[in-house]
């Protein structure tokens, strides 16, 4: 198990928690995940259009909630501030 610190953080009081499924140790640290952003991310997203605009669906997605890829999100933003 994680302990709570600047690379991991789980909420499970939180009302939405576990806000996706399989995976047994959740990394709320990025609750809205700060690659949201990006077209081409590393997670599983998916589009659709709804009134004429496309939008990224990331339900599935648990890229961002697991522990080990802290350090490749943090990564990918130091990349893109550049």
């Amino acid at each position: 198990m994680m302990n709570n610190s600047f690379r991991f953080f789980e909420n499970k009081e939180c009302e939405y928690y576990p806000c996706h499924k399989g995976i047994s140790e959740m990394n709320c640290l990025f609750c809205y995940c700060p690659l949201y952003h990006l077209k081409d991310c590393p997670g599983n997203s998916k589009f659709a259009t709804k009134n004429g605009k496309e939008i990224k669906i990331c339900t599935d997605c648990t890229f961002p909630h697991r522990a080990e890829n802290y350090e490749k999100v943090i990564e990918i933003l130091k990349k893109q501030s550049q």
